[in-house]
């Protein structure tokens, strides 16, 4: 088994609906999109369709590992924090907080 993301699929998900990617990847895709917008919500049809390729302890776990990604995203952008350029004995990444 390889790990990781080629450049082929990384340029695949710029535009996923389009692409060749398996439709089971382009729902999760659909869901990451949905959950880390403005105002997300799942209506009936969207979990009906979430539900032909994933189980609903699928969808949870999905779901939870997107939720804790873009949450992580929006709170290093919140401080910040530039994870590739500290190291252990650098100064704390974080930045005051704001008034």
């Amino acid at each position: 088994m390889s790990r990781g993301a080629t450049e082929d699929l990384v340029a695949k998900l710029a535009d996923y609906e389009c692409s060749d990617l398996p439709e089971r990847t382009k729902a999760a895709l659909r869901l990451a999109d949905t959950l880390s917008g403005d105002r997300p919500s799942v209506d009936a049809a969207f979990m009906a369709a979430l539900r032909e390729h994933f189980t609903d302890d699928q969808i949870l776990d999905l779901g939870m590992t997107i939720a804790f990604a873009s949450g992580w995203q929006r709170f290093i952008e919140a401080f910040g924090v530039v994870p590739d350029r500290w190291t252990e004995h650098s100064p704390s990444p974080f930045q005051p907080l704001r008034e």
